[in-house]
């Protein structure tokens, strides 16, 4: 093909382009959801089930909490801190409800990243659970935030469910540190007090209105706030429910059409999960499982027993930890038409073994923050390619272009770059850091290095900048060597990733130490205090000097060069 970019076929079943005017914005999303399902399970966490009609009367309470108890008015930000719990949706969805911006947050930052994020989104509310109610006082002053409400892990259970759990997590694991937030609201009251008070549905907002602030570091530096809009979100809604009602040659569905059983362990207030859970799948009159913490993979397991699960969306990780625990061959899988894997590379044989086990190929997609987040996704069955991301979703073109700009024919690498209704409207406050990424024609860069086949179909070969990808999670090496290099016994660092089994890629650090008496174990603990977990390095090493340029920047592709030969020598 001649072309130097695709924006050709998709596989069959699956439209060109999409009706972007379906919808006007998120709410009527899930107003049409709601009329259209009402009766039919919508969510279930820790074994309680709510139906559509259920979660639109709860999150509509929540709303109302919203628009009568507190000062927040439509285009306000509220943010949301919490894990896979029937909380999320409510929160969400009354939220939307009362036209305010969603900020979603990591609920395992530290202090100092929870800081950055509620000060640089200017969020004016914060819903969080108690475990980390001792961080938030630490920084709640120096933050924007008016009004706190805090939930506990069971709080919509059932009674005596609900005391039971929330007494053992609190005095049993004790997985709550203590914390003094007088200021703060139980979950619970505000509903109570929601219940009680009227709903005003304000004036809709438009499609280029913000709907969702999500953060990330996008190709570099710090976490930077990704403007989605209305539109890019409904887009990305659309243009994933058209892929999953894929037909084959015959107009036959290759998945059930609606009404779908899917297991949700990856977290929500990650754009990947928030976008498919809570708008695709929903729209689809869907049943989301929501899974709490993933990484206890009793409990995990335990939790599918009772369902006949039609799609899961999982990772590389993920699935390895669930085949190699010795009850989960043993599950349903005999209506699992649909494995969805994003957020790292798959790898080849886990895709097998997955196969092997549950008789369901794994579809691999690719989608950044930015992007709402799907760009490309493998489409079920025989259409699926092994090694790649799949095709582009609809109404979206993709191209390469080599190191100063130019486009590069199908079949050579180059920087990934993305055309779509997806592609958000900018990073928050900084809009020199949106010319760099999209330019005057719309084209957004990824900073990944990839090859469009002739076909349409996306291979992730590398990436252009230094970003190290830990399950999933993007870990930017600016952010961790700043925070070492604040060590006083710190004389100079450097990140970098490599290949670890269980994660993908780890975090590397190189040290060149002021005094000589620093430990591997003290850098340790000192990352520990002041970075999420999965941006801690996994490895130190301790050096007389770095790898620079004659103006002294740390050349980490040396550092990268120089990890490769080791490992080929010790292979």
């Amino acid at each position: 093909m001649e072309a130097s970019f695709w924006d050709g076929k998709r596989a069959p079943g699956v439209a060109d382009q999409i009706d972007l005017d379906k919808f006007k914005n998120l709410g009527e999303v899930i107003e049409h959801a709601v009329h259209k399902y009402g009766d039919r399970p919508a969510y279930t966490s820790m074994g309680r089930t709510v139906t559509f009609h259920e979660i639109d009367r709860l999150s509509t309470e929540f709303a109302a909490y919203l628009q009568n108890h507190t000062t927040l008015k439509p285009g306000d930000s509220i943010a949301i801190q919490l894990p896979n719990l029937l909380q999320y949706p409510v929160v969400v969805y009354g939220a939307i409800k009362a036209g305010l911006i969603i900020v979603n947050t990591n609920p395992l930052y530290t202090a100092r990243e929870m800081k950055h994020q509620f000060t640089d989104s200017g969020a004016k509310a914060l819903v969080c659970l108690n475990v980390v109610g001792h961080l938030v006082e630490d920084i709640i002053q120096d933050t924007p935030i008016k009004h706190l409400i805090v939930t506990e892990l069971a709080d919509l259970l059932p009674w005596p469910k609900r005391s039971l759990i929330n007494l053992a997590v609190k005095h049993v694991k004790k997985m709550v540190p203590s914390y003094k937030l007088p200021q703060a609201l139980s979950f619970n009251q505000a509903m109570k007090l929601g219940s009680k008070s009227r709903f005003s549905k304000p004036i809709s907002p438009g499609a280029d209105d913000v709907a969702v602030l999500q953060y990330t570091g996008g190709t570099t530096g710090v976490a930077k706030g990704a403007m989605l809009t209305q539109r890019n979100l409904v887009s990305n809604v659309l243009q994933t429910a058209s892929v999953l009602s894929q037909t084959d040659e015959n107009g036959v569905p290759l998945a059930k059409p609606d009404g779908n059983t899917a297991i949700a362990p990856l977290p929500l207030y990650h754009i990947y999960a928030f976008t498919v859970h809570l708008m695709a799948f929903f729209q689809l009159g869907g049943h989301s499982v929501l899974i709490a913490n993933p990484r206890d993979m009793d409990t995990f397991v335990k939790a599918l027993k009772p369902h006949k699960m039609n799609i899961f969306i999982g990772l590389n990780t993920l699935f390895v930890g669930l085949m190699n625990h010795p009850e989960f061959k043993d599950l349903d899988f005999s209506e699992l038409q649909l494995t969805m894997s994003g957020g790292t590379a798959l790898q080849e044989a886990v895709a097998n073994r997955w196969k092997d086990m549950t008789g369901c190929t794994i579809s691999e997609g690719y989608g950044l923050s930015e992007t709402s987040p799907v760009v490309s996704l493998n489409p079920a069955g025989s259409y699926s390619k092994l090694g790649t991301v799949g095709l582009p979703m609809s109404g979206t073109a993709l191209k390469t272009i080599d190191d100063q700009g130019n486009e590069l024919p199908l079949g050579e690498r180059g920087e990934l770059c993305v055309k779509g209704p997806q592609v958000m409207k900018g990073y928050w406050m900084r809009p020199e850091a949106t010319a760099e990424v999209i330019d005057d024609e719309g084209w957004f860069k990824t900073g990944d290095v990839a090859i469009l086949d002739d076909e349409g179909y996306v291979k992730i070969v590398d990436r252009v900048k230094d970003m190290v990808l830990v399950s999933g999670f993007n870990v930017y090496p600016n952010e961790v060597e700043d925070i070492v290099s604040k060590h006083d016994k710190v004389q100079n660092c450097a990140v970098i990733g490599v290949p670890d089994e269980k994660t993908g890629e780890a975090v590397k650090l190189f040290i060149i130490p002021g005094d000589k008496s620093l430990t591997a174990e003290e850098v340790n603990e000192y990352c520990r205090l002041n970075l999420t977990a999965y941006k801690i390095p996994k490895q130190v090493e301790f050096r007389d000097e770095l790898p620079t340029t004659p103006v002294g920047k740390i050349l980490r592709k040396d550092l990268r060069a120089e990890e490769m030969k080791k490992r080929e020598a010790a292979s």
